[in-house]
Parts: C-alpha cells; structure tokens; sequence
C-alpha cells in the first residue's frame, strides 16, 4: 500500500470544523497521483506516451470525519486489473489507525491519440504493486446508481476556470462539489457514490436534477440538452 501523512488543514474543512466530503475526494486523487509520480508513471510519463487514466465511478463511505488539526494517514492501492480498467481502494487512517474514510474506484486507461480505451499492460502497471491484492473490507455497490424519474431541478451551474484541471476538462471532485450544493442544508454524507458518463469542459452549463433514490438522494448532474455528465448518490449519515 502506498501512503502519506497528513494534518486536516483549516481549509479543508467544512462549517462543522470537519474534513469535508470535497477534501476527502481530493485526498485520494492526491494519494493516487503521488504514487504513480514516485513509481515514474505520473502525468509528465502520462502525457509522453499519450495516455491518460480517467476515473470511471467511486464509491466512498465516512466512518468518521477527521476534525480540525487531527493527524490522519492516507492511502491507496490497486486490487485489479481487467482489459482497459483498473480497481483501486482508498482509505484515511486516524492515528491509531482506525477506518475514517473507506473508498473504492474504477478506472480506465485512455489512448489520447486513438480517442479511446485500451488494454492495461504491463509497463502500464509496473510499479504499482503485488498483482491480486484483498480488495479492502466494505460493503460494495453492486448496482449502478438509480436515477429518479421524479426530480427537481436546480440552479443551473456554469464551467468556471477554477474547475479545469490539467486534463482541460472539470476535475473529478468538483462534480461531487457541485452536486453537494442541492442536498438539504444540514446533510450529513455517510456515503457517496459517483458515475462519471461525460467530461465538463470550460463554458459549459451544469443542470442538477434532484429526486430521492432508494435509501438516499440522486443529484444527476446534464447539460442543457439533457446529456449527462455524472450522476452522484448520497446516503445520509445518520446519529
């Protein structure tokens, strides 16, 4: 397993004095890419050969928001690989070592130049790990995310430059972000999964369509002509 330490920062954090869900979310890119820069795999080595990995769907689960200050490990590590993808688990760590955050991800390995998935091969894995690692223990999504037939929708969003990344599109947290901003003030995220269908670029307009789906909330986030960039899932964390 790859590992960093860290302290939750004040800006980090969310109204409550908590690490935030967005935080989280950008702790695990954070985790995956210093991997891949230390193993010589990382966006300069991505971008030589023409090839990028584009994140597919992740599902999270909060045991525990780290407060303000606390000193937390993060760490990620494949479990698989089959065709174009690739399954990676995440986790934050309290001091003593306890589940904070619990995360699981599909990925898939994208040819830049050919506009398309490709096979995983093996220099494109060297580095990361023992192949057949355990994934970690959590339950896991077995059903892709319901979208409600029965939904508002919300104020509608514009592609600012501050959502771009290096991939010029918008980057994989600020979806979660964007979603957040329609649950009901005082939702506390026990869960939250996202399916990412089509990359948000600079201009674009973002229509959340909200509506209850099975035990949480759906946030499908289109664009004016109804086409969808992600659809996101939040269950409520209760106590």
């Amino acid at each position: 397993m790859y590992t960093f330490d860290s302290r939750v920062r004040y800006s980090e954090i969310d109204e409550s004095g908590n690490l935030s869900v967005t935080s989280a979310v950008n702790y695990f890119q954070d985790c995956s890419t210093f991997q891949s820069e230390d193993i010589g795999k990382g966006v300069g080595y991505l971008k030589e050969h023409h090839k990028a990995w584009w994140l597919s769907s992740w599902q999270i689960v909060f045991d525990r928001f780290p407060k303000l200050g606390e000193k937390i490990v993060i760490g990620t590590y494949p479990y698989g690989f089959k065709g174009a993808y690739g399954y990676r688990n995440f986790l934050i760590l309290d001091e003593s070592g306890n589940y904070l955050v619990r995360a699981n991800s599909v990925w898939f390995l994208f040819d830049l130049e050919a506009g398309r998935p490709v096979r995983v091969q093996e220099e494109d894995i060297r580095g990361y790990g023992e192949a057949g690692a355990k994934p970690l223990e959590m339950e896991y999504a077995t059903k892709r995310i319901a979208v409600p037939e029965d939904y508002r929708e919300d104020s509608p969003v514009e592609i600012t430059r501050h959502y771009i990344d290096t991939n010029h599109h918008v980057n994989n947290a600020r979806y979660a972000e964007i979603a957040m901003e329609s649950l009901p003030r005082g939702f506390s995220v026990g869960e939250l999964r996202i399916e990412y269908k089509k990359a948000a670029m600079l201009g674009d307009i973002v229509i959340p369509r909200v509506g209850e789906s099975g035990e949480g909330i759906a946030v499908d986030l289109r664009n004016p002509s109804g086409d969808r960039y992600a659809v996101t899932w939040f269950r409520e964390k209760k106590g």
